[in-house]
């Protein structure tokens, strides 16, 4: 895992891009993370990401520090690696982080409509903490006691 840089943002772009585009439909329109600006959070220091063996940006997360949490802001897996515990290993990484900083807890929210997400998270320790339609989106609210 390493920071991404400037030069990194046309291929998390591309990336998030792939790894979201199942979730159009359900949602109803493009998730979020499809239009996040890449190149600020790789400016702010916020974004992470991991290559494969062949060099190719294999998955990405954004993780930004708060007062008294580290929220994970967007998880992204190329759908060619999903299925191989990348995101699981995102998350280990967010933990670790989390615990580097001093910070007791992991946030983060998901959309409503993405199903496989409400299943997943819990299994990964998270607890839901509430549902609010935020920024346009019906969004499922998780915490995580590190």
């Amino acid at each position: 895992m390493r920071q991404a840089g400037p030069d990194d943002v046309a291929a998390v772009a591309a990336l998030v891009e792939a790894a979201f585009a199942v979730h159009v439909a359900a949602v109803g329109r493009r998730p979020a993370p499809m239009d996040a600006d890449h190149a600020w959070h790789a400016a702010h220091g916020e974004q992470y990401v991991l290559d494969g063996a062949d060099g190719e940006l294999v998955s990405s997360v954004v993780l930004v520090g708060q007062t008294d949490h580290l929220l994970v802001h967007n998880v992204a897996v190329s759908p060619a690696h999903q299925g191989a515990g990348r995101g699981r290993a995102l998350i280990a990484f967010a933990e670790d982080e989390a615990r580097r900083r001093g910070l007791p807890e992991l946030r983060l929210h998901t959309n409503a409509a993405m199903a496989s997400n409400l299943i997943m998270y819990p299994r990964l320790g998270f607890v839901e903490t509430g549902r609010a339609f935020d920024e346009g989106f019906h969004r499922v609210f998780f915490v995580k006691q590190i």
